[in-house]
């Protein structure tokens, strides 16, 4: 898949398995990582900018499996965000699918 797609909709996909329940950031990864690959160091730098924007807060929560986990959770701000980005891609994959069938 090309990398510019990819980079344009992670957001989006990274919002909405937040939305869906917290995560962790390796948990993300292999969620994310079911249905594309991601490079590894593309998802911790915006995990870090959608916290410092205000979408994401985080909270720690112990582990069985060794120390405690960063969790991230959306805030009202980033369920709104989330919503928009939806909308936008609904909007233009109609777009993209129109032009594709018209120009068969």
């Amino acid at each position: 898949m090309n990398t510019q797609l990819k980079k344009g909709s992670l957001e989006m996909c990274v919002l909405r398995f937040i939305h869906k329940e917290d995560q962790y950031g390796y948990q993300l990864a292999q969620n994310v990582s079911a249905y594309f690959s991601i490079a590894e160091g593309t998802l911790y730098p915006l995990l870090r900018r959608l916290v410092k924007i205000g979408y994401l807060n985080t909270y720690f929560q112990e582990s069985n499996e060794g120390p405690a986990r960063k969790y991230y959770t959306l805030t009202e701000s980033g369920i709104e965000r989330m919503h928009a980005l939806v909308e936008e891609w609904q909007i233009y994959s109609a777009a993209v699918n129109n032009i594709l069938a018209d120009t068969k």
